[in-house]
């Protein structure tokens, strides 16, 4: 009998990266709305230079901390924190940027100060908290949920008690700088473009989807896994609390309930973006265009004149679709492998 041959089945096609798909929804979002707003309102969505303008401002403050949510999320934890996180920092860093002309300062004696010294403030309570929160979950095995939630009850107590709850205003012009013009949005893409390529070109990053992939085998390859989650979270708080220098700066005046839910949008902001909740999938890009989807969404429910209540039904909504679907996708994978 001849010997056949047979020709080797040889694929070309290459599956589009994630991050195709959901700037797909980006972009059918915003032509729904474009359509949506000829329709009920005579103008257009898109065409206003205004509007984009304070969408790309508002998201900034919640796409920082959703870089650093992203990354807990990749290790398989979550941060409740983040919002709490942002008041208190926003209350402390204010109260040492008070400019000098002001008679009612936190500390009269510490007025003036080279906008460094805030700053410097602001991150190190910010880096503070994450250190907390990487320790308790890494150190003693508290689930993640847990030592967040503390932490978030904790923070925004500290944010009220810090001056019993009255606002904190009359910041330096160096201070006031940092929220102005589009240094907000300048800020958010430069955290997201530095630790986009530490999560994909460093070592840093082979860790964390490692311990977010099997962080059981990730201890055995020799991974010091309580000691890297410490600087992921670390990280996270750090970020928060830059986030709430941001957002102090920009409103120029600190109060005890800033932040508030701004860690579950960043939750879904990272989630709708592609980060998987299960942990070891997920990317800064996406994370990017998530905290764009959602702005738009938020933006252009207001511009439809939609009640508040409404936008917040519809937030829920998306976040428990995005996790269904993160669920089918990774059920889509188990079936694969």
């Amino acid at each position: 009998m001849d010997n056949v041959q047979v020709e080797p089945v040889v694929r070309t096609g290459r599956k589009l990266p994630q991050e195709v798909s959901i700037l797909t929804v980006l972009v059918g979002v915003a032509l729904a709305f474009e359509l949506l707003g000829w329709i009920f309102q005579g103008q257009s969505f898109l065409m206003n230079s205004q509007r984009l303008t304070i969408i790309i401002l508002q998201v900034s403050v919640v796409g920082i901390i959703a870089v650093g949510v992203t990354q807990v999320i990749i290790t398989g934890g979550i941060d409740l924190s983040s919002g709490s996180v942002v008041a208190m920092t926003a209350m402390i860093a204010m109260s040492f940027a008070q400019s000098a002309d002001y008679a009612r300062a936190v500390y009269p004696s510490l007025t003036g100060l080279p906008v460094i010294v805030p700053l410097a403030i602001g991150l190190g309570i910010g880096l503070l908290a994450g250190i907390i929160n990487g320790t308790l979950i890494a150190r003693t095995g508290i689930p993640p949920f847990i030592a967040t939630l503390g932490m978030m009850v904790t923070a925004r107590g500290i944010a009220k008690w810090y001056t019993k709850g009255q606002p904190i205003s009359f910041p330096t012009e160096s201070f006031s700088a940092i929220g102005s013009g589009a240094w907000p949005v300048a800020i958010f893409l430069i955290v997201a473009i530095v630790f986009h390529i530490a999560l994909r070109y460093t070592r840093y990053g082979k860790f964390t989807y490692a311990i977010g992939a099997n962080a059981q085998a990730a201890r055995v390859s020799g991974i010091n896994v309580p000691s890297h989650l410490t600087k992921v979270y670390a990280i996270a708080g750090l970020l928060s609390g830059l986030a709430g220098i941001v957002t102090a700066a920009r409103a120029e005046t600190a109060q005890a309930g800033m932040g508030m839910m701004y860690e579950l949008d960043a939750i879904a902001a990272a989630v709708i973006g592609g980060t998987s909740l299960a942990g070891g999938r997920g990317r800064i890009f996406g994370t990017v265009i998530g905290t764009m989807i959602l702005g738009l969404m938020m933006s252009g429910f207001t511009f439809l004149r939609v009640d508040a209540y409404y936008q917040d039904i519809v937030k829920g909504v998306i976040i428990v679709a995005a996790v269904v679907a993160d669920v089918y996708r990774q059920k889509a994978r188990s079936k694969k492998a």
